[in-house]
């Protein structure tokens, strides 16, 4: 595809785990990939990516994501019935200068030289008008070979984000022109960040930036060219594995561990940042999306089976269980399948630290969801004993799960809606609801879903031995023969 000077390609960098949203985001499933606000019906990530429709010169995105997510990357741009020029996979997350530098190189690859336009996955903007004439105004300045970054005007004293120190102050009647930047300053306390917020030279480091592919490769080379250097093997060894480009990891992982700030960004003299406006969050805690999400007349954030009684400004969710709050105030209370926080509201961002504990103490709870996604759906664990397992499983219309076998569980199938294929030691029947078939130990077998509407099964597993490795894959169509995920 021929890519022209003033085409943008969007980069959306999507390998975080979100674990400050913790139980509702995990690392099977982190908030890039869930619809957190509430007035959407959209994911964070789709909402990035559709907030730039319309935008002039705008092309299909990169994407960037992990191994475990591609599916899910993948599924997510279908519903939007957009085909990404590429999803990369790394095999190992190296912050945002090595994946920036992959996403330049295999931009090259595809035209003269595009502009990029970094964003994460995970962010939210309300006003997308401004968001975009912000965006065409920073063109000017990246097609002059300058590095741009977006700036947030502060809304108050955050010590939780990065400034951006301009050398000099803004006009406040044009906020579409670059500024030179002076230095970036650290995560403040509380004091420094009053006294940053009172100059309007100082910005939120938002993490977003618009350059060419060729001059953030040229300061690459300049201040990082051992990441550079890294990647272009990288991207040179890797490997078309059905829609991805999976990235040599020997190499790959040679890459310091760096974000784009300190390999580039604080070191170079053609940094250039644009305040922007637009009612921007990161979401990065529980408060932070209480702050964004409707309430109700009492400051109450409520979703699910919830009563709230003389309670004021809490976020309440639950996603099955009934919540009673009664004489609360400022708490966050989430209820997942297999997990309840309570905390206050002033003490959300800590618990990352709380996820942490729980992987050392290896709970299962702090990485993976009940809710399993896999290509061609999904699995839920419902109720588990010592010797068996009870699953939900859904399969979307014309999917069709790997032909395989498991040498230490036998397993119950009952069709509870749709219409199931099913395939034993090559023999084919058609199940329709409320009926039943038994996969005996050893038997080649696969489950398909020939219909046009979801089918869901109750799967009844017992043996010796339940874990999902204990899978023998014959034949795939998500090229998964050599693993199980």
């Amino acid at each position: 595809m021929e890519i022209n000077h003033n085409s943008i390609i969007p980069v959306i960098l999507s390998g975080g785990s979100g674990t400050r949203l913790w139980p509702l985001s995990r690392e099977s499933y982190p908030k890039q990939f869930l619809a957190l606000d509430s007035r959407k019906k959209q994911t964070l990530l789709q909402s990035t990516y559709e907030r730039l429709l319309g935008l002039e010169g705008l092309e299909k995105p990169i994407l960037i994501c992990n191994e475990d997510h591609r599916f899910i990357v993948a599924e997510q741009f279908r519903e939007l019935n957009t085909t990404p020029q590429a999803i990369i996979l790394e095999p190992e997350g190296r912050n945002t200068a090595p994946a920036i530098a992959v996403a330049a190189l295999q931009a090259i690859s595809l035209g003269k030289d595009p502009l990029l336009l970094i964003l994460a996955a995970d962010h939210l903007i309300e006003n997308i008008d401004e968001f975009k004439r912000v965006i065409q105004s920073a063109k000017t300045y990246a097609n002059k070979g300058r590095l741009v970054t977006f700036g947030i005007i502060p809304t108050c004293a955050e010590t939780g984000y990065g400034y951006i120190e301009a050398k000099e102050s803004p006009n406040q009647e044009d906020q579409t022109t670059g500024l030179e930047i002076k230095k970036f300053i650290e995560k403040p306390n509380k004091d420094l960040a009053e006294k940053l917020i009172k100059d309007s030279r100082y910005t939120w480091n938002s993490g977003m930036f618009l350059f060419k592919a060729s001059s953030i490769i040229k300061e690459l080379e300049k201040f990082s060219p051992e990441i550079i250097n890294y990647c272009k093997i990288a991207i040179e060894k890797d490997v078309l594995d059905l829609d991805f480009l999976r990235l040599e990891p020997k190499s790959f992982k040679k890459c310091p561990k760096v974000s784009l700030d300190i390999a580039v960004m604080e070191k170079t003299k053609l940094g250039t940042v644009l305040p922007l406006n637009v009612g921007w969050s990161d979401i990065g805690s529980w408060k932070s999306l209480w702050d964004i999400s409707q309430k109700n007349n009492d400051g109450n954030y409520i979703n699910g089976r919830v009563i709230a009684e003389k309670s004021k400004n809490c976020f309440l969710q639950s996603e099955q269980r009934l919540i009673i709050g009664i004489g609360i105030e400022n708490l966050i209370v989430v209820d997942t399948n297999d997990a309840i926080l309570v905390a206050s509201k002033d003490q959300s961002q800590n618990i990352g630290n709380i996820v942490k504990r729980l992987s050392s103490k290896d709970f299962p709870e702090g990485k993976v969801h009940r809710k399993i996604y896999r290509p061609w759906g999904n699995y839920t664990t419902i109720v588990e004993g010592k010797r068996w397992l009870v699953k939900l499983i859904e399969v979307k219309p014309k999917a069709s799960l790997s032909l395989q076998m498991h040498h230490h569980r036998a397993e119950h199938w009952v069709v509870v809606n749709g219409t199931a294929l099913i395939e034993k030691n090559g023999e084919k029947q058609l199940l329709s609801e409320n009926e039943s078939t038994f996969i005996p130990l050893g038997c080649k077998h696969r489950l398909s879903n020939p219909g046009r509407m979801k089918l869901e099964l109750i799967e009844v597993q017992s043996g010796t031995y339940l874990d999902e490795d204990d899978i023998i894959r014959f034949e795939d169509s998500y090229g998964r023969i050599k693993n199980i995920s």
